[in-house]
């Protein structure tokens, strides 16, 4: 047993052992590939001082392939918990300089420990990827470990924030637990995704392609959508997460954290009453208006580089957060397509699911038509807008800019999905296709009859434009509550949200819906 003094020592080394990641010459290595280490990712990641690990003598069982004479500090993964600017928040880190982060029987069961004591404490989980995926030696052991980490997966969705920061290769199956969690951070250069790997797809269907190109961080964050947030740097994504996290309630049963506000709530703008072109074909920033509109213009946008032609992002009003959802004109018109609707359609569900408010700011001339659309499934995908915003409970304000017309009326929240409070600048048009679409149809006999039959159409566009390019018809019914000034928005908006507050509302018990994914 050894003396007291001795049995002291023995834990420290063992201590120092099990901290030594896989050694000097390989995290030199890691640090050579523009990577921090597992433990570096954490100290940035928490407060100073605030984190406590978990299971650091944990040890795999397998004893195939030689693997009883291999031992791996703490079994290749870092896990416990500690503050983010003061709030307990759990997280592991796959470390990639022992065995390659390689993921086992043990290795998974930390992990799902700490999923497990995230869900119970209901705190925030963060998870750093780094792995080279399933280890081989330890066969379908391996496999169930992922089976379990993604059973917690969707056993956490909606109850707690999870975010996944993907730091390194993570291929095969490892690919589903990020791609199951809310907020998917990647590094540029120096992580990627991908089911199968360019020698599987070589070997398959004879194309060359590298890891980058095939599932790097910014092929994930422009065209699969996968990666929310593509970041240069380790620490710049670690930077953004606790960002992220002061936008997040700590679980589904709480309020998102407020701030004391520094900017004015009743500040107006006169630089939005011009900020829509004369002609309706001209384009401005919808960047701008929300910038305008939030507290000190300052915006957390995730998806920032996929389906472009919508917004999606985290901002504070007098010090509250709320999730904005706006259609971007310089980016196809602002028509919905199918990855719009599908990046609008998960923001929803994330902001009703952490009692985030949604503002909702229109300006859609409609679904952006075309073969590709409708056989992409345009009717399944811009369903699920409709669905969402009808299923969302939490307070839901929309402004209305500019065009809205026809079924995207509706989908940007219009009154009848439930919007609470719905205003409208006086340069709103809401009607149920644009003029140059309707005036066809509803004149078609006055236009073919007409001496001039050109100049009889655009007689009728401009009457069509003068009786429904306008808020009021729209008003009129009680479609829209408040008419106001561009530059009276922030205000106007911060007074509907304070008033929601305390909204209240409730849907028919079921089990889940089943919405058309």
């Amino acid at each position: 047993m050894g003396t007291v003094a001795e049995r002291l020592r023995e834990f420290v080394e063992r201590e120092r052992t099990q901290r030594a990641l896989g050694g000097a010459e390989r995290v030199e290595k890691q640090h050579k590939s523009r990577k921090l280490t597992a433990r570096e990712r954490l100290d940035l990641l928490f407060d100073a001082g605030s984190f406590h690990e978990l299971d650091l003598f944990v040890q795999h069982r397998a004893t195939f392939f030689g693997m009883n004479k291999v031992s791996v500090p703490a079994e290749g993964v870092v896990t416990g918990y500690g503050m983010v600017d003061g709030r307990p928040v759990c997280a592991f880190s796959q470390d990639f300089t022992s065995m390659g982060g390689t993921l086992g029987e043990m290795h998974a069961r930390k992990i799902c420990k700490v999923m497990d004591l995230a869900l119970k404490c209901g705190v925030p989980i963060v998870g750093f990827s780094d792995s080279g995926g399933a280890r081989i030696q330890e066969g379908v052991d391996a496999l169930s470990g992922y089976g379990q980490i993604f059973f917690r997966n969707s056993a956490a969705s909606g109850v707690i924030p999870q975010l996944s920061a993907i730091m390194g290769p993570t291929a095969g199956g490892a690919v589903y637990s990020p791609a199951m969690t809310d907020w998917v951070f990647m590094t540029k250069r120096t992580s990627y995704m991908h089911i199968t790997g360019p020698v599987v797809i070589k070997q398959v269907t004879g194309e060359e392609i590298t890891s980058e190109e095939l599932g790097g961080a910014m092929t994930h964050a422009t065209k699969s959508g996968v990666c929310h947030f593509a970041c240069d740097s380790d620490a710049e994504a670690i930077e953004l997460i606790r960002g992220l996290l002061g936008y997040l309630p700590s679980n589904n049963m709480e309020d998102p954290p407020p701030v004391e506000p520094t900017d004015d709530p009743n500040r107006i703008d006169p630089a939005l009453d011009t900020i829509i072109p004369d002609e309706s074909s001209k384009v401005y920033d919808m960047r701008d208006v929300i910038q305008s509109i939030v507290d000190n213009g300052e915006i957390l946008e995730p998806h920032r580089n996929y389906a472009q032609n919508a917004i999606v992002c985290f901002a504070r009003l007098n010090g509250r957060a709320v999730g904005i959802i706006a259609n971007q004109p310089t980016h196809l018109a602002g028509c919905l397509d199918v990855n719009a609707s599908d990046k609008i359609t998960r923001f929803i569900r994330f902001c009703d699911a952490f009692n985030i408010p949604l503002l909702t700011i229109a300006d859609v001339p409609g679904y952006l038509p075309g073969t590709d659309q409708e056989w992409s499934g345009i009717i399944r995908h811009g369903a699920k807008v409709l669905w969402c915003y009808s299923e969302a409970t939490v307070p839901k304000i929309t402004l209305i800019i500019r065009k809205d017309y026809g079924g995207s009326y509706l989908a940007m929240c219009g009154k009848d999905l439930g919007a609470d409070y719905v205003l409208a600048w006086p340069t709103a048009e809401i009607a149920v296709m644009g003029a140059e679409g309707a005036t066809p149809v509803i004149f078609r006999k006055e236009i073919e009859a007409a001496p001039d039959p050109k100049a009889k159409a655009q007689e009728k566009i401009r009457q069509y434009r003068d009786l429904l390019y306008n808020p009021y018809i729209a008003a009129s019914r009680g479609y829209v509550d408040e008419v106001t000034l561009p530059r009276e928005s922030r205000p106007k908006i911060i007074s509907a949200l304070e008033l929601l507050s305390t909204k209240r509302e409730t849907r028919p018990p079921k089990k889940h819906g089943n919405i058309p994914v």
